[in-house]
């Protein structure tokens, strides 16, 4: 009994370092094909300067140049690697756990329910923003900061040691992290139900083994799982980053994330909210087809 448990942890922790490294694969897909629309949309969400997203990406390449849409690329590429990682290890580890309790109720139906895949996504959410608050913090002042000599940070880590020299850790690098988990547990929730609604539902129409799905389908199916993880988590990034690039001591405007949603509503309305929208909708689709793409085709290689 003892050498059956020990194989079954064991059995565990590969898989787990599986779902990891297939993960971080996926991150890295992720940041390279996201990051120049990612720039766009936090420059939209935090400015008033530009009236669209075409006009924010010509202004941005002619005054700062081609390489500015990887600006504060090395902290996303090192840490949404990490994040997609966390994020997958994390879901597929309670996607086993929520198995194993319908076993013990129901041995003959031990697959998760649509509401289940939810709670394990936002659960994988939840475990991410530990690591995604602070490291998105990082990329946005990064992005919004001014161009040439009057920048603010020289670099990730410099930019790390400023803002936590504003009132600690917690108040300055990790600042807007509650609205961050509130983000990440809706969004990752979403993302993992639409995805697994939509291979599960291709595998039975089909009368096939989710292992038989061709990965376009898998890259598809991606792609609208990022574009329902924006839509259903949009107004939570508003107010995130608008938190993450706002000023400290007497220049902050925010007091804190319901003070964020109010100065929102009450300055631009609902539309407020949804500032930006366009270029993110049009970089979920890719980058959430190469994640998922990338993930599943890794698991599969390595299985």
């Amino acid at each position: 009994m003892a050498d059956a448990a020990a194989e079954m942890e064991e059995g565990g922790m590969v898989r787990t370092l599986k779902d990891l490294f297939a993960g971080a694969a996926g991150g890295i897909a992720q940041v390279l094909l996201g990051q120049p629309f990612d720039i766009v949309k936090v420059r939209l969400q935090t400015t008033t300067q530009y009236p669209n997203a075409l006009v924010a990406a010509k202004t941005i390449y002619a005054q700062e140049g081609a390489m500015a849409f990887y600006k504060g690329t090395l902290t996303p590429l090192i840490g949404i690697g990490a994040c997609v990682s966390v994020q997958f290890g994390a879901f597929h580890e309670a996607r086993r756990r929520i198995e194993a309790y319908n076993t013990r109720k129901n041995p003959f139906s031990p697959s998760l329910s649509y509401g289940q895949y939810y709670l394990a996504g936002a659960f994988a959410g939840v475990a991410n923003s530990v690591i995604s608050g602070p490291i998105e913090h990082v990329r946005i002042r990064l992005q919004t900061q001014p161009h040439g000599a009057a920048r603010l940070y020289n670099g990730p880590l410099d930019c790390v040691r400023k803002l936590s020299a504003h009132e600690g850790v917690l108040k300055g690098l990790y600042r807007g992290e509650a609205v961050t988990i509130l983000r990440e547990a809706q969004a990752y929730g979403v993302w993992f139900l639409a995805f697994e609604y939509m291979m599960n539902a291709d595998a039975l129409r089909n009368k096939i083994d989710r292992k038989e799905i061709p990965s376009y389908k898998i890259a598809f199916y991606g792609g609208l799982a990022g574009e329902a993880l924006w839509l259903s988590s949009y107004p939570f990034d508003v107010v995130k980053s608008k938190m993450q690039s706002d000023g400290f001591g007497e220049k902050q405007k925010f007091k804190g994330m319901n003070d964020c949603f109010r100065q929102t509503f009450r300055a631009e309305g609902l539309r407020g909210f949804w500032k930006g929208i366009g270029p993110t909708l049009l970089r979920a689709m890719p980058v959430s087809a190469g994640t998922f793409a990338v993930v599943e085709m890794t698991m599969r290689a390595i299985s």
